[in-house]
């Protein structure tokens, strides 16, 4: 009865499945992605199960959660009967650093200062009963944590436009006209959004005429890249040149950005010859390019037009995000190969040990894999839409309630700024080469074990022997600092490890002049024994200002030389003419 069957790829006795079949599938994971924002329901499903059965059977859990819920209410009882008699009783619960939610001085008048207490203990009270629950797997602990902190900001009286005292006072202030406002507001979003338009406001952002503004020559282009050679500044520049590689997942302008704090504007005006990749935003059509690709098409591209421009003189390498990782894998890949075109190595909030990669994670195990493989199978690429579920929930309070709150309950618009009109203008990500990325990195954690294969060879981070310059971040949710910090454990080199402070963009955009800065750094010599990250931060001093005066000063310091005339503008009689100016056309593309 099966002689008419199809016969599979891989043989006849169809041990691997048919393809017919497995595109069935994808189809229909592909379909429910468009409802759930890309995150996969049976990796959510699996850690509620994983959960609950053990809750079930955990007697001793259980009474713990009953007894615990028994003196939060004993302490909210408590503390409003105090509250009556005194008015300037203090709170019996803090919000967690980071929540403003309940910061504006009408939440501490009554009611609604009852309920913002019984929100924190209720929200305390879920997150013990989400933790330690004996024999939960701990990703499956995350995610169920993760989503329980989710579902109660949902119902936060913050929320509620008759909870929320800001709201109720600009309601009586203009007469339920902020309603009015906010659900124009709402309107345009909607409209926008149907219509595939950036968010209100990015118009005025225009890249090449208001951000990534500083003046060059597109010097070399291919498939994947353009190559942007930046003009000097000064009469005479360092021997070395620099070469940036940006992330793709976003536009590589985030590092050239309004003139005041550009990064690539501040190097050329420290006297360094400055060359930036410029990714191309890839189509369907460049659904099986891999991460091998962009190494070769990138980076070594890259470095060879940097060769043929400014001959006979090594290069600084620095990497921003996903662009430091690559750049991380190419030279250890050069360093087995006895490639020593690099002078020093910079990489900017990026991993190259995933085994705690912050809660990202949360969205990354193999059913979750295994969806998303779907999703960009679907199209050939991963869109920022079908990434934008999974980045928001991060922070949520951030970039989902507060903007409710204060776009549509009370009728405001927060100006648009050049990292927020960066942040829109989106990318995609190629079919293989996410896959390759998210598979090979994430889950199996091939660089950091020294099983990451280029041309054969392994890529080992421990060949590399060119002084390291790393940045991590404070509040990065992106790649955490303690996940960054892991450098040390793979890189048998002098390493300087900074620590600034904010965000993932927000931490690495720290021009000088701006108040507010501060940033920890110290010297980890090859033979210097190691810190854990806690020993580190303690050891660590404390600057004021901005960490890109201690990086040019480090870059100052891996020069080999005086200062030299600068190069022109690429190379024409070595193949590398000037092609357009900066910042190029892939930049443009959408």
């Amino acid at each position: 009865m099966t002689k008419n069957l199809p016969q599979s790829p891989q043989g006849q006795d169809g041990t691997l499945g048919f393809e017919a079949f497995r595109s069935m599938d994808r189809m229909r994971e592909a379909l429910a992605a468009q409802m759930t924002g890309g995150l996969s329901p049976a990796a959510l499903a699996l850690a509620v199960f994983d959960w609950s059965i053990h809750l079930a059977m955990a007697p001793g859990k259980r009474l713990e959660l009953a007894y615990k819920a028994m003196t939060k209410f004993q302490r909210l009882a408590t503390h409003m009967a105090a509250a009556r008699l005194c008015a300037d009783t203090p709170p019996c619960i803090e919000p967690l650093p980071g929540d403003h939610r309940f910061r504006a001085e009408g939440w501490q008048k009554q009611p609604w200062r009852f309920w913002s207490q019984a929100f924190l203990l209720n929200q305390q009270w879920w997150h013990n009963a989400t933790r330690e629950v004996p024999g939960v797997t701990p990703h499956h602990e995350e995610v169920i944590s993760f989503a329980a902190r989710q579902w109660l900001d949902l119902f936060s009286p913050s929320n509620n436009p008759f909870g929320n005292p800001e709201v109720i006072g600009k309601a009586l202030a203009t007469g339920g006209a902020n309603f009015v406002q906010g659900f124009q507001n709402w309107l345009e979003d909607a409209s926008r959004l149907a219509a595939g338009q950036p968010s209100a406001g990015t118009e005025d952002f225009v890249v090449g005429r208001d951000v990534a503004v500083t003046p060059g020559q597109v010097v070399w282009r291919n498939h994947l890249i353009e190559l942007i050679q930046y003009a000097p500044a000064t009469e005479t520049v360092r021997p070395e040149p620099v070469l940036i590689v940006p992330a793709w997942i976003m536009k590589y302008y985030i590092l050239d950005l309004s003139p005041q704090n550009s990064l690539i504007r501040y190097l050329v005006g420290q006297g360094h010859t400055v060359f930036c990749i410029s990714w191309r935003n890839p189509t369907a059509e460049d659904r099986d390019l891999t991460m091998d690709d962009y190494r070769r098409l990138g980076v070594m591209a890259a470095l060879d037009a940097i060769n043929a421009i400014v001959p006979g003189q090594k290069i600084h390498a620095a990497g921003y995000c996903l662009g430091g990782t690559l750049l991380s894998i190419a030279a250890a890949a050069m360093a087995h190969a006895g490639d020593d075109r690099l002078a020093s190595l910079t990489l900017l909030a990026a991993q190259t040990d995933f085994t705690e990669p912050g809660e990202l994670a949360l969205f990354i195990d193999h059913s979750q894999m295994h969806f998303l493989e779907s999703m960009m199978w679907n199209r050939g690429y991963l869109s920022a839409d079908q990434m934008a579920g999974a980045f928001q929930l991060l922070r949520s309070n951030d970039l989902i309630w507060s903007r409710l709150v204060h776009d549509y309950l009370m009728g405001e618009r927060t100006p648009m700024f050049d990292i927020m009109a960066w942040n829109a203008d989106s990318t995609r990500m190629p079919y293989r080469m996410h896959a390759e990325y998210l598979q090979r990195l994430y889950i199996d954690n091939e660089l950091a074990s020294g099983r990451f294969m280029v041309d054969g060879r392994p890529a080992a981070l421990q060949n590399i022997r060119v002084p390291l310059f790393v940045v991590g971040t404070e509040r990065d949710h992106v790649a955490p600092w303690p996940s960054v910090y892991k450098v040390h454990q793979l890189c048998d080199t002098d390493i300087t490890f900074v620590l600034t402070g904010g965000g993932h963009n927000a931490g690495i955009l720290s021009e000088p002049g701006s108040g507010h800065r501060h940033f920890r750094v110290a010297l980890k010599r090859m033979a210097d024994p190691y810190l854990a990250p806690a020993e580190w931060l303690e050891s660590a001093a404390e600057k004021e200002g901005s960490w890109w005066l201690e990086w040019a000063d480090w870059l100052a310091a891996q020069s080999s030389g005086p200062q030299v005339p600068p190069p022109g503008a690429g190379a024409p009689e070595r193949g590398y003419p000037a092609l357009a100016a900066a910042p190029g056309t892939y930049v443009l593309q959408r």
